[in-house]
């Protein structure tokens, strides 16, 4: 144990010492949970509404990521062949919701989503744990294009720096460094800026210069031939073509993490599938036979609203706006062995 110690890539910067001691930081941690959602609720229209932890199998209401992560299931006792699976997200889930409770155009809901993610690979960044916002709006088809898109985006980011002027003027051992406006590129801009490097590291120069930056279009392939990364075929639309001559009305917001001096990936995004593009990236992916289930039948069937939605990771704005180095900071989870004899070597809190 020793020797693998002495090999393994820090997760905590040398020189790093916590602004706020333990119990400043619970106080800060639910500081920012309140904050921002009432922030986003306000600036989107939402009400908040309560969630599922699982889901049935076989339904197509789970959300696969990009298909390689098996989710954590079980059988029912009380029900006969039943079996159910903790929820990934509720990326489909919400577009059930908006239809059965009776939302209207203009408005939606926003939850809180905890999921376990049993196959994610940890880092300072990621848990086995998923804590977020999963928000959905109702919208038209006329805005079902990438100016509506950014709009939302702005009002998203309006509720992001609103939230770190209220906790900076409480908790006064925090500075606000978020940039005035967002920033919007396209990976195939970003693909052409930036050929020599990795998608990874292309999201970080992006970000870095411009310190909050939202990249459109993940999901469809670039000149390259590759995607900027893999999308899910059933609800983001990334495959779209805008008026913009590019394909994608998705994306990710990327802070820069100036502690960790990269981008921190706060939400994923975007305008969701329509009948059309439900069809193309189901082919594309070599999913068809996903028309069967009851999420694709009824979106086919013109069953559910068109929207716009996401998700919002909790604990990574919380890392974010409460200055912190590692997400163990702010949220409890498991973690490696190496990783607890870190932060307890270098007298940080690990929940």
């Amino acid at each position: 144990m020793k020797t693998k110690l002495l090999t393994i890539k820090r997760t905590i910067p040398e020189t790093y010492i916590p602004k706020l001691d333990f119990f400043k930081t619970e106080e800060a941690i639910k500081d920012v949970r309140d904050i921002f959602q009432r922030e986003l609720a306000k600036e989107l229209c939402l009400k908040r509404v309560s969630a599922p932890l699982f889901v049935k199998t076989g339904t197509g209401i789970q959300d696969d990521l990009a298909g390689t992560q098996k989710p954590v299931g079980f059988k029912l006792k009380h029900v006969e062949d039943k079996y159910v699976e903790i929820v990934h997200s509720l990326a489909k889930w919400k577009r059930y919701a908006l239809s059965k409770y009776g939302f209207k155009h203009g408005t939606g809901l926003y939850t809180d989503m905890d999921a376990i993610r049993a196959d994610e690979e940890t880092s300072h960044i990621h848990s086995i744990y998923v804590d977020q916002w999963d928000w959905e709006r109702i919208i038209s088809k006329k805005e079902r294009s990438l100016e509506y898109l950014k709009y939302i985006v702005r009002k998203i980011y309006i509720a992001l720096k609103e939230t770190e002027k209220i906790i900076c003027k409480k908790h006064t051992e925090l500075e606000p460094f978020l940039p005035e406006d967002i920033v919007f590129i396209h990976t195939e801009e970003l693909e052409e800026l930036y050929p020599k490097l990795t998608a990874k590291e292309r999201e970080d120069k992006i970000t870095e210069k411009h310190k909050a930056v939202f990249i459109i279009g993940i999901g469809a392939d670039l000149k390259s031939g590759k995607p900027h990364d893999i999308r899910a075929a059933d609800y983001d639309d990334w495959i779209t073509e805008t008026s913009e001559k590019t394909k994608g009305l998705n994306g990710d917001i990327m802070i820069w993490h100036p502690m960790l001096k990269h981008a921190l990936e706060l939400s994923s995004m975007g305008i969701r599938v329509d009948k059309e593009s439900l069809l193309k990236q189901l082919k594309h992916h070599d999913l068809e036979h996903r028309k069967e289930m009851d999420f694709h039948k009824k979106l086919l069937e013109d069953k559910l609203p068109l929207t716009i939605g996401g998700g919002i990771g909790q604990s990574r704005l919380c890392m974010l706006l409460l200055h912190k180095v590692h997400i163990g900071e702010v949220q409890s989870s498991v973690w490696p062995e190496e990783v607890e004899k870190e932060f307890e070597d270098k007298g940080v809190i690990l929940l």
